[in-house]
């Protein structure tokens, strides 16, 4: 993806909004192929270089990893519309003149993946997962589950180059970055806080 250095994130800053936002696109582009396989997925970032997460057997994204292991997750939110009026300062020109764009944050890991077929790798796997979500002691062991496990395959992959890029306005000084932070907190629309908050965050580092 396109990052001007003004939305370059730093490795913490893009793994944190990772850790925050554990839902994203599995992209692998196997050999060959017109299309890659992308895969929506839940997945636990741990420790900075390690995801892990679990597919069901069927899933065509087997295939593709397993001609290249090299594979992306791709996680993207926080966005919010800003109209072209709000980029325009009060009596500074005809807010019409003004150009929209759309806030957000956007991470790309480059993964190496590691099929994980034995039970006991894919307990591990789904006891972390279930250990991030689930209250202590809500659910079984997932061995106790064992039976199915081969409707599912666990994947761990280990994170090799971290992308990040937060849209946030970064190219406009900082009177311009105030205004919109203002319209944003008074639209108070769905990911205006978020934004907000990413807005504020970077222009004060």
């Amino acid at each position: 993806m396109l990052i001007h250095p003004w939305d370059a994130a730093t490795e913490d800053e893009a793994l944190a909004f990772v850790r925050a936002n554990e839902f994203g696109h599995l992209v692998a582009a196997g050999r060959d192929r017109e299309v890659p396989v992308v895969v929506p997925t839940q997945f636990l970032l741990t420790g900075d270089r390690m995801v892990l997460l679990h597919l069901a057997r069927p899933n065509p994204i087997w295939a593709a990893i397993e001609e290249n292991p090299a594979v992306l997750l791709s996680v993207a939110g926080d966005w919010a519309y800003v109209p072209g009026a709000w980029k325009i300062l009060p009596g500074e020109d005809d807010p019409r003149r003004g150009i929209p764009t759309t806030y957000y944050a956007a991470v790309q890991l480059l993964c190496h993946a590691e099929v994980v077929t034995d039970a006991e790798g894919k307990a591990e796997i789904l006891r972390a997962q279930i250990g991030r979500l689930e209250p202590e002691g809500a659910l079984v062991d997932p061995a106790e589950h064992e039976r199915r496990f081969a409707g599912i395959r666990g994947l761990r992959l280990t994170v090799r180059k971290v992308d990040g890029k937060f849209k946030y306005g970064g190219n406009a000084d900082a009177e311009h970055r105030r205004h919109v932070a203002g319209r944003l907190a008074e639209r108070g629309g769905p990911g205006d806080a978020a934004a907000l908050a990413h807005l504020m965050r970077r222009s004060e580092g």
